[in-house]
């Protein structure tokens, strides 16, 4: 007798938010002129994406690609409809994001903090234990909270250490936990070295719903080191995730482990979701046109699949 199979409910609309400009670019060998950084930029915030990660305010010492952070934000015309989030690492990257805004000189609506969920990945990513980086972005959250900005809080290697190996989910959600209530209104769970299945992507989600409530914004965020990316965006889209990070052209990385490749590209994830029949009010076509200027500027070819293939043109008939 042939069973039915149940075929899983998936969110009628998916916001997208774009981490190209920051994550993508910070961890590519190469500095792009500003100018050129700022054309990208104003073209990904015209595709619809729901937010853009424009830059960081980090120590121009240590990631030279982002050093005009202060110039990108000043000069970039974003759209009012587009969320406009800067990376903070600590309270001096605060200072120069308030004080920049304060100077009329470039719009920031949402502040981003991180920290790694294990021991060693934290210690080498930033030179500090998990309790101490807890503090510090708490820190930065409540403050950013008191100027009006909203806040993420992003929890890297939650799905896997390239060091350690498997990371405590307890340990996971006491720091999401522990973010929410310094006032981070949106956590993302980040996949930083591509180790996440599937099966584990949903077992987390579904944890962090269920002890963070129903007010906190949950964000997918998945690298494709090991090719599973996507297959993880659809793991989360079962379990109702509908707020997922990527980077055009599939830019990036993690500087710590070696063979950490990019986040899963903005042009793939989007496409997947349209065939799906996932509203995510972006047009895929000037979306990929963003992901060839990307290419070009780094003069190298970019590990995006419809860059290579294009999209699917059609759509097949439901059985």
């Amino acid at each position: 007798m042939a069973r039915s199979l149940s075929v899983p409910s998936l969110p009628a609309a998916v916001s997208v938010r774009e981490v190209g400009p920051r994550d993508g670019l910070q961890n590519e060998p190469e500095v792009i002129a500003t100018v050129e950084k700022v054309a990208l930029i104003e073209a990904l915030a015209a595709t619809g994406v729901a937010r853009i990660e424009v830059s960081s305010f980090v120590s121009p010492r240590r990631i030279p690609q982002l050093a005009d952070a202060e110039e990108v934000l000043s000069a970039a015309a974003i759209p009012v409809g587009v969320l406009v989030s800067v990376l903070v690492p600590n309270r001096r990257g605060l200072e120069r994001a308030l004080a920049l805004r304060e100077r009329g000189e470039g719009r920031i609506d949402q502040v981003t903090v991180f920290l790694s969920a294990s021991e060693t990945h934290n210690r080498k990513n930033v030179n500090a234990p998990v309790a101490a980086s807890l503090a510090a972005v708490s820190s930065v959250i409540e403050a950013s909270r008191s100027e009006g900005l909203r806040c993420e809080g992003v929890i890297s290697t939650a799905f896997g250490c390239p060091y350690e190996g498997h990371v405590d989910p307890r340990s996971v959600l006491a720091i999401a936990r522990h973010l929410v209530d310094a006032g981070a209104q949106e956590v993302a769970l980040a996949d930083t070295t591509g180790m996440a299945n599937p099966r584990q992507v949903q077992s987390l989600f579904v944890a962090a719903r269920e002890a963070l409530g129903g007010e906190v914004e949950l964000t997918a965020h998945f690298h494709n080191t090991r090719g599973a990316g996507l297959a993880n965006v659809l793991g989360a889209l079962q379990v109702g995730i509908d707020s997922f990070e990527s980077s055009v052209g599939e830019l990036g990385g993690c500087p710590v482990p070696p063979g950490a490749t990019g986040n899963i590209a903005s042009e793939d994830l989007v496409s997947m979701l349209s065939e799906l029949d996932i509203r995510t009010g972006v047009d895929l076509d000037a979306l990929i046109a963003c992901a060839a200027r990307a290419q070009e500027l780094l003069g190298r070819p970019l590990g995006s699949h419809l860059l290579r293939a294009g999209p699917v043109r059609w759509v097949p008939e439901e059985l």
